[in-house]
């Protein structure tokens, strides 16, 4: 938990470039010269994420414990000028690929266990997968898009999206493959998440959030498991994990 004082100078150096950005644009409607006023809007918005990734950068750097395997998150400035995000990890977990393709698959019920997904509704229906309309909004950003799964039980979930609002596309990939042998309720998940914004700005901001939604919404998927199936064979360990 964030202390008081972090938290007010967090304030302080946000909300301080905040306030300039609104300034800024404010003179561009009375500035004649246009690319003038342009600038000092860039700069203001550059400066509000170098104040947020600053930040994010110090708190990513402390280590976290996910089963066996340690886990560090940083924001670097390639990453403040790149609109691609991608996410995979690799884990052993103590569920069948049965019970995990079961819950992955379950689209039409994400609004109820995945976190930030407001609205699941599948529709065209046929015999490689279906079309879903899904609504997500994650800290500060809402999309409302539709997504083509394809399903090949019990081995992949696969979704797809070309047509977002925020999004050229996005790519959701789940792949399950058998665990240990003496344990046969275990088996081997491949987690990929993968898009591209079309505003800059806007992959810029996602990306202070990027690391922590997409281990929620993983194990989101692994705790609606353990709902529906009862504790895991074994702990789960964490194999791989990589974000660009």
């Amino acid at each position: 938990m964030l202390k008081g004082s972090t938290l007010k100078a967090l304030d302080v150096r946000i909300l301080r470039p905040l306030i300039e950005i609104r300034s800024a644009g404010k003179r561009k409607l009375h500035n004649p010269d246009g690319r003038h006023a342009c600038n000092i809007l860039n700069i203001k918005i550059d400066r509000v994420l170098l104040c947020f990734g600053c930040f994010f950068r110090c708190r990513g750097s402390q280590q976290h414990n996910f089963g066996s395997s340690t886990h560090r998150s940083y924001i670097t400035f390639n990453d403040l000028r790149n609109k691609n995000r991608r996410y995979t990890k690799k884990e052993l977990v103590g569920y069948s690929m049965q019970e995990m393709y079961d819950v992955v698959s379950d689209v039409s019920n994400y609004y109820r266990f995945v976190p930030y997904v407001k609205r699941s509704d599948v529709h065209t229906q046929d015999n490689s997968g279906f079309k879903a309309d899904l609504i997500v909004g994650f800290p500060p950003l809402n999309e409302a898009y539709t997504s083509r799964v394809s399903l090949n039980p019990p081995q992949l979930v696969r979704s797809e999206c070309h047509d977002g609002r925020l999004f050229n596309y996005l790519l959701n990939e789940w792949r399950f493959s058998p665990g240990l042998k003496d344990i046969p309720d275990s088996c081997v998940l491949d987690f990929k998440v993968t898009f591209e914004f079309k505003s800059l700005l806007h992959s810029n901001v996602a990306n202070i959030f990027f690391d922590l939604i997409c281990d929620q919404m993983e194990n989101a998927f692994i705790q609606e498991v353990r709902r529906r199936n009862g504790p895991p064979s074994i702990r789960s360990h964490v194999l791989t994990s990589n974000r660009s």
